[in-house]
């Protein structure tokens, strides 16, 4: 299986800037993906896709202002840092830009109330940063950061909180669990209602979600450990749905993959936190979930492989070219499908 087997054309065009401003006027593609037949909706008509008795898993975890400038002692440029990791003693690991300007044993200054130092550099360039500070490190980044939109965004956003799901509750993600993006407050209501069960796990996204794939051969990347946590309450409501032979429905790649880490072979899954580092390509069989609501992905990436995995490479490729053909918004603040 090679990395350009999962290669798409898209216009530049086609790629969302900003936020709908209403998020559940989103469109929707609906993807049947025993057959590959397909629907034009929109997201509000999720409503009419999840029955009662669906145990909806949804991941709150909310994205901190991770981007972050400062400068070195007597200089004026400016150097960006992008909070990935935190590690112990208040060491963080970082992308830094331009990276030749912070070397092991440079101090950093942000503000009267916040400092770091370079103390280590990993084998791809990330920086660890032991920041000093005053006060509340979160309150300090948060008066000081940014929102770390992806790249592909180049537009300001004007109200960080779209960059957030109405739901986010546990602050540690570098990027959106974008997927989750459509959903209102009064959508969830609505839902559940109707009876469908919702429940939410934690998975902190990380900017690997933005790293190409480097190597021609899928089976030989090396995936990103992002943290999770799956509690009492979720383990309760899924596997009571497996026992009943009811659906699973998964909002969004990084609640699958988090569904995925803990599910045993029959898919009942256990209550767990910790790092995974699962790859789901095509040839994965899915043990815990059996419908997901995503949005469009880029090219070549391992997102693509991961809904290629739970359809197949070739309903999910056609798929794209349909939505690049009826020009459906793709990325981050883009579009959703709903695979079933």
């Amino acid at each position: 299986m090679r990395t350009s087997d999962f290669k798409y054309d898209l216009p530049e065009e086609l790629i969302a800037q900003h936020p709908m401003e209403n998020r559940d006027q989103s469109r929707l593609l609906t993807l049947n993906k025993k057959d590959g037949s397909i629907n034009h909706e929109h997201f509000y008509d999720i409503y009419e896709h999840l029955n009662k008795g669906d145990v909806l898993v949804l991941n709150n975890t909310r994205v901190m202002p991770a981007r972050i400038h400062g400068y070195r002692e007597g200089k004026e440029e400016n150097i960006e840092f992008l909070l990935l990791k935190r590690n112990d003693d208040d060491i963080w690991e970082c992308l830094a830009k331009p990276g030749k300007k912070a070397k092991i044993g440079t101090e950093i200054i942000f503000s009267d109330k916040l400092k770091a130092e370079v103390v280590d550099i990993s084998e791809d360039g990330s920086r660890f940063l032991k920041f000093i500070y005053d006060g509340i490190f979160e309150e300090i980044l948060d008066e000081l950061g940014e929102m770390p939109l992806p790249p592909y965004i180049t537009e300001k956003l004007e109200n960080k909180e779209r960059y957030q799901t109405v739901y986010s509750k546990v602050e540690g993600s570098a990027a959106a669990p974008t997927a989750g993006l459509h959903f209102t407050k009064e959508l969830l209501e609505k839902l559940e209602e109707k009876g469908v069960e919702i429940c939410y796990v934690t998975l902190h996204v990380g900017l690997g979600t933005f790293r190409p794939v480097k190597v021609d051969d899928v089976e030989s990347h090396e995936m990103h450990s992002e943290f999770y946590m799956v509690s009492e309450d979720v383990v309760n409501k899924v596997n009571r749905a497996k026992l009943e032979n009811r659906r699973v429905v998964a909002v969004g790649t990084t609640s699958i993959r988090t569904l995925e880490s803990v599910a045993d072979e029959k898919g009942f899954i256990s209550e767990k936190s910790g790092w995974t580092n699962i790859f789901i390509y095509p040839g994965y069989k899915f043990k815990c979930v059996d419908a997901l609501i995503t949005n469009f992905h880029l090219p070549e990436s391992t997102l693509v492989m991961l809904v290629s995995a739970l359809a197949s490479k070739d309903i999910i490729l056609n798929a794209y070219n349909v939505a690049v053909k009826e020009k459906y918004r793709f990325f981050s603040f883009g579009d959703a499908m709903f695979i079933y």
